[in-house]
């Protein structure tokens, strides 16, 4: 279950706040806010290069960090500037927060995202920011590696562009470290994720 794993998370945040991205992470909290009081349903979409690490995770956070919290405001996409697949430690991190997952063994697989008591609907899989899968228009434009931020000055459709930049624990591939840097990067950004939408219960209440 993936909610002790969340709990273990908050209460460490609660304990040790961090103001890690903090003027991003208002600025989308209260964007959300915003496109939750018109009616409609926020639109986020997360870029980095690959869309094999970082993106992922924060797709993920994101779609499961609302399912914790009982709220239901905004869709999570995620994409980069190239095609490769969802990396395999990117996965093995996620299982190991508690979080069940299925793939159809494709070569670019579409991994599904279950847990025991959270209802999911998530699936992971490479592919351009612009897929149609994708909101085409009025998203915010997460940009989760400063290579794609940099890259990429103009993201047709996106309402806002938000730089919210993580180290690539690429850096650790087949290291003795690996395991301990995805797990890192997946637990900051589930973090921030839980920061965002800590912040926008407040803002809705």
């Amino acid at each position: 279950m993936v909610s002790n794993w969340l709990n273990s998370i908050k209460e460490n945040l609660e304990k040790n706040p961090t103001d890690r991205h903090q003027e991003h992470i208002v600025s989308l909290s209260n964007w959300i806010a915003e496109e939750t009081n018109r009616g409609n349903r926020a639109n986020l979409n997360f870029i980095c290069t690959h869309n094999s690490r970082r993106s992922q995770f924060a797709q993920t956070w994101c779609h499961v960090v609302q399912k914790w919290y009982g709220i239901d405001v905004a869709n999570s996409y995620s994409g980069g500037t190239e095609v490769t697949a969802c990396n395999e430690r990117t996965i093995a991190a996620l299982k190991r927060t508690g979080l069940s997952v299925g793939s159809d063994g494709a070569e670019n697989p579409v991994y599904s995202i279950t847990d025991s008591e959270l209802d999911l609907n998530l699936r992971l899989w490479s592919k351009v920011y612009d897929d149609p899968s994708n909101s085409a228009e009025r998203f915010a434009a997460v940009m989760t590696c400063d290579h794609a931020d940099q890259n990429c000055p103009f993201i047709p459709g996106a309402a806002i562009r938000i730089p919210l930049t993580y180290t690539d624990p690429k850096y650790a591939d087949d290291t003795e470290e690996e395991e301990t840097a995805y797990d890192q990067t997946c637990t900051i950004i589930a973090t921030d994720m839980i920061r965002i939408f800590s912040l926008l219960r407040k803002n809705l209440s």
